[in-house]
């Protein structure tokens, strides 16, 4: 059987209410109990008119859906649900993959939904998907995952600028991964970095002394800036001899894919490209909990 995702429209709300309360209705009896047995073909139709909705067809027949609904800048799942029989076909992993593609081609910073604690594999599938919990009301789970954010960067100036944004953001023990091409603007980049943090200059490529240790001129953390690219691993990273402990600076690593991501489950990797035109792509990916709720760009 093959599995198809659409968009679900108001004509679909009986289909999506009977999902609903099937759906619903074959999970555990909770404390205080779920309230999705109480929605009905008007609230549904009000929810698919105002916001949208996701519908799971295998062979043109509806075995899941989700309700949309913006939380600010994220974008709010409701009343996910799988039929029983289409269960461990990778169905809820495609809706939570549709739902990711339209909060990106939507302009969301991430996405948010509301998970049970008392149902641990839910949340444990929630999770798989890059999910993490960022709140908690008694058994209920506020969940979040972010979303890639892409930039374009017409001048260097304006690379510097945000990394001057970004620099304000940051904190002792936060952990940046930097890709790119040379010339492609990660020192620029970095540069704008060290003046949002406030740390001593000049900030030039490590390139001939694997990394250096700005201090900071207003108390704050001290920026690490490390180039990885004649690193044999992370265990090396790992081994350098540094004056200032990772967990209180914050870390740059330029070249660093595929050998920093073990120094942090939370970090920001950020890819940049160059164009003929010295136009820059910037594409921003947070991980882990530290960048669920932080807005990028």
């Amino acid at each position: 059987m093959t599995t198809t995702i659409r968009a679900a429209v108001p004509a679909d709300a009986a289909a999506v209410l009977a999902l609903i309360h099937t759906t619903f209705g074959d999970r555990p009896v909770l404390d205080p109990p779920a309230t999705a047995m109480e929605e009905t073909l008007e609230t549904v139709t009000a929810a698919l008119e105002a916001h949208g909705g996701l519908v799971a067809e295998r062979d043109g027949i509806a075995v899941g859906s989700l309700l949309l609904a913006p939380d600010g800048p994220l974008l709010g799942l409701r009343r996910v649900g799988v039929l029983k029989e289409a269960r461990h076909h990778g169905v809820a992993h495609q809706l939570a993959a549709a739902a990711r593609e339209h909060a990106i081609a939507h302009g969301f910073t991430g996405l948010v939904l509301e998970a049970r604690a008392e149902l641990p594999d839910t949340v444990a599938f929630w999770e798989r998907q890059g999910y993490v919990e960022v709140d908690r009301d008694g058994p209920r789970l506020r969940m979040v995952a972010a979303v890639p954010v892409t930039l374009t960067m017409p001048t260097a100036e304006d690379t510097r600028d945000l990394g001057e944004r970004l620099g304000a953001e940051l904190g002792a023990g936060d952990l940046l991964i930097l890709t790119g091409d040379l010339g492609a603007g990660k020192t620029t980049l970095t540069q704008g970095i060290g003046e949002g943090l406030g740390v001593r200059g000049p900030i030039t490529s490590p390139t001939f002394v694997i990394a250096r240790v700005h201090p900071s001129l207003v108390g704050g953390p001290a920026l690490i800036h490390v180039d990885a690219y004649r690193l044999g691993g992370a265990a090396e990273l790992d081994d350098l001899d540094l004056d200032t402990d990772v967990d209180e600076a914050v870390t740059i690593v330029e070249w660093g894919s595929g050998l920093a991501e073990s120094l942090n489950e939370d970090r920001l990797e950020i890819a940049m490209t160059r164009a003929a035109d010295d136009v820059r792509t910037i594409t921003l990916t947070p991980h882990g909990r530290r960048w669920a709720l932080v807005r990028l760009g």
